[in-house]
C-alpha cells in the first residue's frame, strides 16, 4: 500500500509516476489489478480501462493497491457487493433480489428494476469522483441550485429476476443534444451473462428554487463530459413521440382520488419517479394482472407532481396480438387536467 497525504504538483507527479511503473509491471501478466482510490487529473490516460479500476480518492492523495487475485468465471462470489468502471466509462454493480422487492408473482418487480438503474447511475457519478450530494449532483450544480430531473424512460424486460438471485447492472452515459444526457442499462443474470432488461432514459437539469428547466452550463458539462459512452451504443431508442394524449372519454378504465404520500417524495421534493409507474399500474384492469406480465414501458414525464396533488390515471386499450396487449397511459391532475406523464405500456401471458 502507498500513500501520498498531500496533493500538490510534486506529490502529483511522484504518484503519476508509480502508477504508471506498476501498470507497465502488471499489463504483462493475466492477473487482476485494480486501483482503489486514485486520484490523478482528468488528462492522464492509462489506456487498460479493462484491467483497471480508477476511483477519486476522498482524503485528496493516492492510495494505489494492487490486487493479484485471478477472477474466475463461475466463482460469484467476486461479482455479489463489487462495484467498477471498466471498458470505457460502463459502470458495473450487483445487486441481490431481496425478499421486499419482490411481487406477487415471487419476481423481482418493475419499480424495484428502475430503483437498480437510478442507483447504478448515482453510485457511477460517485465512482468517478464528482458527486457531491443529492441524485448525482455535482459541485457546480450544486453551485447553482441545479438538479437532475428525468424527461422520458423506456425499459424492456426479457425475463425477471427472482428472490435471492444476483444480478448486474451494467450504466453508461452519453451525451443526447446540446441540454441533455442519457442513461443507458443493461441488466443481467450474474452468473450466466444473459441480458435480462435494458432500459435508457433522457435527463436534464432544473433549477431547484424556481423549478424551471435549465441549460446544461458549461462549466458542469465539464464535470461529467469525460465519462461520456459514444453515443452510438444506446442499446433502446425513444418511442415517446407516437404516444398520444388520452382524455376521459377516450380512456377504457380510469382510476381517481390518487394523492401522494410523504414517503412518495425524493430529496428534490417532488413526487419519485418511480412511484408513477405504481399509479399507472392503478388503472390496468385486474384480469391483465393476474394473467399477464408487463414486458415493454415507455414513459414521458410532462411536469412534476408535489404533495399537494390530486391525480386520475386513464388507460386506453391500443392493440392486441397473439395474447400481447398494449395499452396507453395518462397521469392527469384532477383539479387543471394538466399533464404529469404519458406512457405505453406491453403485456405478454405469463408462463
Amino acid at each position: 500500500m502507498i500513500r501520498l497525504n498531500s496533493y500538490d504538483s510534486h506529490s502529483s507527479r511522484i504518484g503519476s509516476r508509480i502508477a504508471e511503473l506498476i501498470m507497465v509491471t502488471l499489463s504483462t501478466s493475466s492477473t487482476l489489478c485494480s486501483f482503489i482510490g486514485i486520484m490523478l487529473p482528468q488528462q492522464i490516460n492509462f489506456g487498460y480501462r479493462r484491467k483497471f479500476e480508477v476511483k477519486h480518492a476522498r482524503c485528496g492523495g493516492f492510495q494505489i493497491k494492487a490486487s493479484v487475485k485471478t477472477p474466475n468465471k463461475d466463482d460469484n462470489s467476486l461479482r455479489v457487493t463489487t462495484s467498477s468502471i471498466l471498458d470505457d466509462f460502463v459502470f458495473r454493480q450487483n445487486f441481490t433480489i431481496k425478499s421486499y422487492e419482490v411481487g406477487a408473482n415471487e419476481k423481482a418487480s418493475i419499480e424495484t428494476l428502475m430503483n437498480y438503474f437510478q442507483d447504478s447511475a448515482i453510485n457511477h457519478f460517485k465512482t468517478c469522483g464528482i458527486h457531491r450530494g443529492g441524485f448525482g449532483s455535482t459541485k457546480e450544480m450544486i453551485k447553482r441550485n441545479l438538479i437532475w430531473v428525468f424527461t422520458h424512460m423506456r425499459i424492456e424486460i426479457y425475463r425477471y429476476p427472482v428472490c435471492d438471485e444476483v444480478v448486474q447492472v451494467e450504466a453508461w452515459m452519453s451525451v443526447a443534444g446540446k441540454n441533455a444526457v442519457r442513461w443507458n442499462w443493461l441488466l443481467r443474470d450474474s452468473k450466466t451473462y444473459q441480458v435480462l432488461s435494458k432500459a435508457s432514459s433522457g435527463c436534464v437539469m432544473m433549477n431547484k428554487l424556481t423549478r424551471k428547466l435549465s441549460k446544461i452550463p458549461e462549466e458542469a458539462r465539464k464535470e461529467f463530459e469525460f465519462y461520456f459512452v459514444n453515443s452510438s451504443l444506446m442499446i433502446l431508442e425513444d418511442d415517446i413521440k407516437n404516444i398520444p394524449k388520452l382524455n376521459v372519454t377516450a380512456a377504457d378504465y380510469i382510476c381517481t382520488g390518487l394523492k401522494p404520500r410523504w414517503n412518495d417524495l425524493d430529496i428534490n421534493l417532488h413526487v419519485s419517479n418511480v412511484k408513477y409507474i405504481g399509479w399507472v399500474l392503478e388503472s390496468v384492469p385486474e384480469s391483465i394482472l393476474m394473467n399477464h406480465e408487463l414486458c415493454g414501458m415507455s414513459l414521458e414525464y410532462k411536469r412534476e407532481c408535489g404533495r399537494d396533488s390530486k391525480l386520475h390515471s386513464l388507460t386506453a386499450i391500443c392493440g392486441a396480438n397473439n395474447n400481447n396487449v398494449e395499452f396507453y397511459h395518462l397521469l392527469q391532475l384532477e383539479d387543471r387536467g394538466l399533464e404529469i406523464l404519458r406512457g405505453r405500456t406491453k403485456w405478454r401471458p405469463k408462463l
